[in-house]
């Protein structure tokens, strides 16, 4: 009897072991559950926010287009003195976006010139010939031209988007006088050979770069070149990007034109966000 009462004793609490275990295994799953909802719920809104800047991006880089059809003079522009109508004051200094965050349109401007948020010398824009700017004296300098919230593109206040979106110009890297800030004078034939330096196969040639600045640190740059042409045809290629309306119309003013290459790389990483070229 004795033996009886001792396992019996050796016994109690197995119950509340049990069903602590089972509280465990449910909370861990719940866990995983929540986990997983907020994980998906995360991944759709960088998504969404990542489509919404690659279209502000192309929509400002459109709204830009617009003025330098109105440019005779491009060496205005690639020497900063001339900006578009969009713009929001200075160019430079902190804007806020919709969700409290800031960009700063300095370290924009650097970042674009030499890669770092800090002031960029000479040097480090058109001396270095190396990584992504290999260029050396050609280097483009980049310059604001454009800037704004993208919910003041249209003056009837129907857009409604968080985002914060620039355009940068700069002379085209295909120079080869050495004058990053002059557009160059001698354009080359169809046939012509730029080396020896007697035609400039970058005259009447910028490129453009469009940033937009977005919630939860959503970033995307589109980098395109416009050519000024002599001639109201539009460019094999334009065909399919635009509608007749807007050639129509493009057609009438002429002195730019996409050069009509499609968006046909995309680039990502944590720390430059989509780059589409």
């Amino acid at each position: 009897m004795r033996q009886r009462v001792t396992r019996g004793s050796g016994e109690e609490g197995i119950a509340l072991i049990i069903a602590l275990m089972a509280v465990l295994l449910l909370s861990a799953l719940g866990f995983a559950l929540v986990m997983t909802t907020s994980t998906e719920t995360m991944i759709a809104t960088n998504y969404r926010n990542g489509n919404e800047g690659l279209y502000a991006a192309d929509a400002v880089l459109e709204r830009a287009m617009e003025d330098i059809l109105t440019v005779p003079d491009w060496n205005k522009m690639l020497d900063g003195s001339l900006r578009s109508a969009f713009v929001d004051g200075s160019p430079s200094g902190i804007r806020y976006l919709a969700d409290g965050s800031s960009i700063d349109l300095d370290q924009v401007l650097n970042m674009a010139n030499c890669g770092k948020v800090t002031t960029c010398s000479a040097s480090d824009i058109t001396g270095n010939a190396t990584g992504d700017r290999p260029w050396g004296t050609n280097n483009p300098v980049w310059h604001l031209y454009s800037y704004g919230a993208i919910n003041d593109l249209l003056p009837t206040g129907t857009l409604n988007s968080p985002f914060y979106v620039v355009v940068l110009v700069a002379d085209d890297p295909s120079e080869n006088d050495g004058l990053p800030l002059v557009d160059g004078v001698t354009p080359c034939a169809p046939a012509q050979d730029p080396s020896g330096g007697a035609c400039n196969p970058g005259s009447g040639v910028l490129g453009l770069r469009a940033e937009a600045f977005g919630p939860r640190g959503a970033h995307k740059v589109i980098e395109v070149t416009v050519a000024r042409t002599d001639t109201t045809e539009l460019e094999r290629g334009y065909t399919g990007q635009r509608g007749q309306d807007e050639q129509n119309r493009r057609a009438r003013k002429a002195p730019v034109q996409s050069p009509g290459k499609k968006l046909d790389s995309q680039h990502m990483s944590l720390t430059t966000g989509g780059i589409i070229q």
